[in-house]
């Protein structure tokens, strides 16, 4: 998420009312997760583990909560409890307005668009040309769809991230205040799921196509030309790279990439990051070949028992 203005490391401290280590007028342009964060971002982090990951990314502000020795060209913002405050920042930088009526007087709709009846349409959303968007579907504030695409009935895009903390008082919830956007000639099935960014874009690419009732997670990048069948979850913060073919009821581990080309066979888990251009199957995942030989050989597991039951 990039801040409308530049604002200074001072500025930001008052808003959260944190102290700092830094130059007051030190810049900061935005805030984001620190999986896509660039410089001029705030990144939070709250915990000894992560602490060397936060210090050395791309973030130039590291909002944490301990005083550590700064690295240099950076600043840091000192909290009691990061995750709080940059819940705080979200609220200020995007905040929750409510719709007053069902398409917003600020959508920017497209020429030759068809919006079906009782569809949702939220503040600021723009959505492109020849794009048809079928009745129930709801549009959360922000989302950019582009030419092309259609979306089809009881779809939802732009509802918040699945991503909490748990304290003692119960599950703490992070903020959204990201985006979907899907890109040309996307095609969503019905009851499909479209989490926004926690800070960032929940990205569908030009010419993928969504079978009926699959989930996409916060912050995911899908490819162009990618295909995805029915009853597939995708997991929070993964990528997803062009032409992939993910098989019905597919499920992901979160933060992993998969590979230009590959091919995820149906009820396939994958639990790891896998290279492009090849077949996989199974949970654990493993190449399609390999984990049918597999299942081959299991099958004449009693037939060897037998034999030695026979010696």
């Amino acid at each position: 998420m990039k801040f409308p203005t530049t604002f200074s490391l001072k500025q930001i401290s008052e808003i959260i009312q944190s102290d700092f280590v830094g130059d007051p007028d030190f810049p900061v342009l935005g805030m984001n997760e620190i999986h896509v964060v660039e410089a001029g971002d705030i990144v939070f982090v709250d915990h000894p583990k992560y602490y060397d990951k936060a210090l050395h990314s791309k973030a130039t502000v590291i909002l944490i909560n301990k005083k550590v020795d700064c690295p240099m060209g950076k600043a840091l913002l000192i909290s009691d409890d990061p995750f709080r405050d940059f819940n705080k920042l979200t609220q200020y930088f995007s905040p929750f307005v409510a719709s007053i009526r069902a398409i917003s007087n600020s959508a920017n709709i497209g020429k030759n668009t068809i919006i079906q009846p009782n569809v949702f349409i939220g503040n600021n959303v723009t959505i492109g040309d020849n794009c048809v968007v079928h009745a129930n579907v709801s549009i959360y504030d922000n989302c950019i769809i582009g030419n092309g695409v259609t979306i089809h009935a009881g779809s939802v895009l732009g509802a918040d991230a699945f991503y909490y903390k748990n304290r003692p008082e119960g599950f703490d919830k992070l903020l959204s205040g990201g985006r979907v956007v899907l890109e040309d000639n996307v095609d969503l099935g019905a009851l499909c799921t479209i989490d926004r960014g926690v800070t960032g874009d929940t990205t569908i690419g030009a010419g993928s196509k969504l079978d009926n009732q699959v989930h996409v997670g916060h912050d995911t990048v899908i490819g162009k030309k990618c295909l995805i069948a029915s009853q597939t979850g995708i997991a929070g913060c993964v990528v997803i790279e062009d032409e992939v073919t993910l098989w019905g009821q597919v499920g992901t581990n979160s933060g992993i990439t998969i590979g230009k080309k590959a091919v995820i066979m149906g009820q396939t888990g994958v639990t790891k990051s896998v290279p492009g251009g090849k077949s996989y199957f199974g949970t654990p995942i493993e190449e399609s070949r390999e984990k049918l030989k597999q299942l081959a050989y299991t099958k004449k597991i009693p037939e060897i028992i037998k034999k030695l039951d026979n010696k």
